[in-house]
């Protein structure tokens, strides 16, 4: 992609490129017509021209591919040999000029950043969440909680199956371009758990929940790991599976719930799907033209009433739906997208309380472990029994994250060492020991010929950022301070690019939260089935606590010392007068342990010192 910007000044997919027997780039493009068409060559065309090219001047290509070779390298600033050194201490106020930079383009009318085409963007609304509560500004919270809303009412998000759709061709998030992405899901269900932990409201825990139980039931390899995506496309129509006819609702549902499914979701006889294709004709995209109180008063229901009518009808609409023909599926499972998705469980279990989300992200971890590992070193993709590719630093750093949270879900500690050997490895592979940041690419990768170093955060988070994310909190749970300096030369790495273009940046803004605002270190003691300890984590979980590590062991087990010689904010931490207890540190320094629920909530407000 950097090679066709370079040569093209744009980039974009379908990509096209033609590379040299030793793997380097001399022409490419994005889409080509298949014949030649509106002033643009057809791909026969262009095939035609490289091997002619190839025949009759395969010399001056090859120094082509070498020249642009040297401005692929040239052109990535954080290549050791081009970066310009950031500031020495990045600091907050970048975290508030991207905020302030999302408060601009922030739509008031719809919601979401910027105009049409817009994509959900989950680590927007999480730097907006952390950024909101921080400084208490009212501005913030609303721009987060009204494009969560918005985006949950709108024809992005699937109403009768749960997830969200890419992104949306119009501004009101109505009309979706119908693909479905894990990595889009997992972020999604992710940034919801976080929202209901500021304000906890029954909408944001309904999406995350039925975003879940999407990826459960739906996208869910029989070997335990998760498919990477399913199409827009049914039987060659695009939205063909999701789009219903004012005849297909009343036929479903009859005439009493079919007027009110039809009211509540904006279905019209018409149609509301603005296409120009004939087979959209009279076809609907389910969507909530009015919050669900509003609707109630429209209809004379009672709302709880109303929606538990819904509900029952939600699951007779999926029963007919998936007698239908289903898009296509890519069933790949590769390990970064698992790696979001096991995320997203984690913390679905944490805010939710639902244990199959919490079965299910052990299951994926296990099985990535397992099956994506051969001589010791992570793979990239699975399918039907097949593991193949070395991992890259997506892979490592996403996987790191993921564990992490694992741990802060079971407290397995076998979870802290398998996350610590993950650090361990993308140190040792991925790790620009001069210049600090990760590369993309490992000294196994033999057939890269420039190993870029990506920063900057697109529809995933770079693996930069994700590799911030989690050696500042591994260091927190292991005391191992080279992990944190590891991350903290990746924030003044990118510190000059983040200030010129914070919106490029969130994931790694929200690392950078993490720096600049010392976690809460939360270390709970106590048996596990005591129900005082659960009380005390669930004041833990139910907290918007973005900045923490939390820890705990029960110090009569067997194995206690040996867990708190590899988790130091464990050490020395007994009960308190027989009795269950929380102790909240900073800097491993820690406050009176308390046993008493208030007395911890109390501990844990402000989030931020």
């Amino acid at each position: 992609m950097r090679a066709v910007q370079i040569m093209t000044g744009g980039g974009g997919w379908p990509l096209s490129v033609f590379l040299t027997p030793d793997l380097k780039p001399f022409y490419g493009g994005t889409y080509y017509p298949p014949r030649d068409a509106f002033g643009r060559p057809g791909f026969l065309t262009v095939l035609q021209g490289i091997a002619r090219a190839w025949t009759e001047r395969r010399e001056e290509l090859l120094q082509n591919a070498d020249e642009l070779i040297g401005y692929v390298a040239r052109s990535d600033r954080t290549n050791p040999s081009q970066a310009a050194p950031g500031p020495a201490d990045p600091d907050a106020a970048l975290i508030d000029r991207a905020a302030d930079a999302l408060r601009e383009t922030f739509d008031p009318v719809h919601g979401g950043f910027g105009s049409a085409p817009k994509f959900p963007s989950a680590p927007a609304v999480e730097l907006l969440l952390r950024a909101a509560v921080r400084t208490r500004d009212p501005d913030l919270l609303h721009a987060a909680e009204f494009t969560l809303e918005r985006m949950a009412c709108g024809g992005l998000y699937d109403q009768i199956g749960g997830g969200f759709h890419r992104y949306s061709v119009d501004e009101r998030w109505l009309t979706p371009h119908f693909e479905k992405m894990l990595y889009d899901n997992a972020q999604l269900a992710q940034v919801y758990c976080l929202a209901h932990q500021v304000a906890p409201k029954p909408l944001y825990a309904r999406i995350a929940r039925e975003t879940l139980d999407y990826l459960l039931r739906d996208m869910r390899d029989p070997a335990g790991g998760f498919h990477s995506a399913e199409d827009a496309d049914s039987e060659g129509e695009e939205g063909r599976y999701y789009l219903w006819s004012a005849k297909e609702i009343h036929d479903a549902l009859g005439v009493s719930d079919g007027a009110l499914v039809a009211a509540y979701y904006g279905v019209a006889p018409e149609g509301n799907f603005r296409s120009h294709e004939p087979y959209h004709r009279g076809r609907n995209i389910l969507h909530l033209p009015f919050a669900p109180d509003a609707a109630a008063d429209q209809l004379g229901v009672a709302e709880d009433v109303l929606l538990a009518r819904i509900e029952e009808c939600k699951q007779r609409l999926r029963a007919v739906r998936e007698r239908r023909v289903r898009p296509g599926r890519d069933d790949k499972v590769l390990t970064s997208w698992n790696a979001l998705a096991i995320s997203a469980l984690a913390r679905g279990y944490q805010t939710l309380g639902d244990p199959r989300y919490r079965d299910a992200a052990n299951e994926a971890a296990d099985f990535i472990l397992t099956k994506l590992q051969r001589d010791g070193m992570l793979l990239r993709s699975y399918r039907d029994g097949d593991a193949r590719l070395l991992g890259y630093l997506d892979d490592y750093a996403f996987l790191l994250v993921a564990i992490i949270d694992l741990y802060e879900t079971t407290f397995d500690p076998r979870r802290i060492d398998q996350a610590d050997e993950l650090a361990r490895q993308m140190r040792a592979r991925f790790h620009d020991d001069a210049d600090g940041g990760f590369f993309l690419t490992s000294a196994e990768h033999t057939d890269t010929p420039v190993r870029m170093k990506p920063l900057f955060d697109g529809a995933e988070p770079s693996g930069n950022s994700m590799a911030a994310h989690g050696l500042l909190r591994l260091a927190r749970l292991t005391g191992k301070s080279a992990y944190a300096e590891a991350a903290e030369r990746i924030l003044r790495l990118a510190a000059e690019q983040i200030a010129a273009a914070p919106r490029g940046f969130l994931s790694l803004l929200c690392a950078l939260d993490f720096a600049v605002h010392p976690p809460k270190e939360i270390a709970l003691v106590g048996p596990a089935d005591a129900p005082e300890t659960a009380a005390l984590l669930d004041v833990v979980r139910a907290r918007f606590l973005p900045n923490r590590a939390i820890a705990w062991y029960d110090p009569d087990a067997p194995d206690a010392d040996a867990v708190a010689a590899r988790i130091p904010l464990l050490a020395g931490k007994t009960l308190r007068n027989g009795t269950p207890a929380a102790y909240v540190c900073k800097d491993y320094a820690c406050k009176e342990p308390v046993s008493d629920p208030a007395a911890l909530a109390a501990l844990l407000e402000p989030p931020y010192d």
